[in-house]
């Protein structure tokens, strides 16, 4: 397992914080997201509690579970931002995806 930096612990809190938040949104109980996601209550437990365990497939199936998969895809997409549109030749892609222009 990787080590686990105060950067690295700090942003799993937040992002566990967000996905309850999400979940909260959703007025969805965690039995219900869980069960969605083919996972256990308590892997969602270890996700909203930013413990860093979960597998990132089980991380994946909640957000889809919330619908909010496409955020997190959208979010690495380095096409998506400044620096990816300039090195895209780097990345070996032959244009730039029409929904990463804005």
């Amino acid at each position: 397992m990787a080590r686990k930096t105060p950067a690295v612990e700090r942003t799993l809190v937040e992002f566990g914080e967000s996905i309850r938040s999400w979940r909260s949104i959703r007025g969805l109980p965690g039995a219900v997201v869980a069960e969605r996601a083919g996972i256990s209550r308590d892997t969602l437990r270890s996700i909203e509690s930013g413990k860093g365990t979960a597998s990132l497939a089980a991380v994946v199936a909640v957000m889809e579970a919330l619908g909010i998969s496409s955020s997190m895809t959208n979010a690495v997409e380095p096409l998506n931002t400044e620096i990816g549109r300039n090195r895209a030749a780097l990345i070996n892609r032959k244009r730039v995806r029409a929904h990463a222009i804005r």
